[in-house]
Formats: structure tokens, C-alpha cells, sequence
């Protein structure tokens, strides 16, 4: 769960990155972004190369904290999109990344202020009071990072036009 914030109404930024979605679609996803964040927005779409019958788009957002979560409830909707929806760590509350994925639904991890994954006591205590095998074990540990999400999405990802991909957070 994600930390309570010192001031839930202060700012946020975070990113969206649609990395396919038919075209059809595309209008109805620039509506869902902007009635989220309260404001009319317009994003550049290009064709996905994995699937040239998608495409893709990338949008930083700023706006009121925690509205990472119903941006991608907005998505959610249309269940053949995939993406990911990100918000920065501010001072207060931990960020988060949230991705989908047709046919494996929803992965939410919590994000840090260095930029990994925080993985709840609870989380690593129910994996150790239910894995039967080391094989368990570490499919339990690869649930909770993500791991099949992030292995369907890095083709999407690094499909671009050869341009780097957007980084939220840099350590130094």
C-alpha cells in the first residue's frame, strides 16, 4: 500500500506510455487521460513496430498526488490496450508504477525514492508462509517485481523510433 501522504492534495508527475492500442481507440484514451487530470490534452501517436496495426504514444502529466491510479483505471477500460502509467516519489509519498498487459491485467508496484521497487513485509511474509518450493518461492518473488508484466512490455518499450525512453528519475 502506498504511503499516506503528508498533503494528498499537493503536486504530482508522473508519465503515461501507451505502447499499443488499436486506433480506433486512440481519441477515447486522450479523453480518459485528460478527465482524469481535468484538462484537455493531445498526445502524438505513432505506429508500434512490434505491431504496425497499433500504436503508441508517451505523455508526462502533472497533477493532484495519486492520480496514477485512476489514470489507469480510466485505461483499464479497454482491455486490449497495453501501457503503463507512472508517478514520481514526492516528498511524503512513495511513487508508483502501474501497468496492463490483454490477457494478464494489472500489476501496481510500489516505487521509492531511488527508483526501485518496495516490497511490503506482509507481501514477503505471505510468499514465505505459502511457498512449498524453492520453485514457489521464486515465482512468488517474480510476482511481486512485476516480472511477467515487464517481459511482455520490453518489446513494446524499446520499439520506438530509436529515440531513449523516458526516465522519470535519475540517481546520481
Amino acid at each position: 500500500m502506498l504511503q499516506k501522504c503528508s498533503d494528498p492534495a499537493g503536486p504530482a508527475r508522473g508519465a503515461v506510455f501507451i505502447h499499443a492500442c488499436p486506433a480506433a481507440l486512440c481519441p477515447h484514451i486522450e479523453w480518459a487521460i485528460s478527465g482524469v487530470l481535468g484538462s484537455p490534452i493531445s498526445l502524438s501517436w505513432t505506429v508500434q513496430p512490434v505491431d504496425p496495426s497499433q500504436f503508441r504514444t508517451e505523455y508526462t502529466w502533472t497533477g493532484p498526488r495519486n492520480s496514477a491510479a485512476p489514470i489507469a483505471s480510466a485505461l483499464r477500460a479497454w482491455p486490449m490496450v497495453r501501457f503503463e502509467v507512472t508517478e514520481e516519489p514526492s516528498p511524503g509519498c512513495d511513487g508508483e508504477r502501474i501497468c496492463h498487459v490483454p490477457g494478464r491485467g494489472i500489476f501496481r508496484g510500489i516505487v521509492g525514492a531511488n527508483g526501485d521497487f518496495l516490497v511490503g513485509e506482509q507481501q514477503l511474509r505471505q510468499l514465505l508462509a505459502t511457498a512449498t518450493s524453492r520453485e514457489d518461492f521464486v515465482h512468488g518473488i517474480e510476482m511481486v517485481l512485476g516480472s511477467a508484466w515487464d517481459a511482455d512490455l520490453e518489446h513494446y518499450r524499446h520499439a520506438g523510433d530509436r529515440s531513449p525512453g523516458a526516465w522519470l528519475h535519475q540517481v546520481s
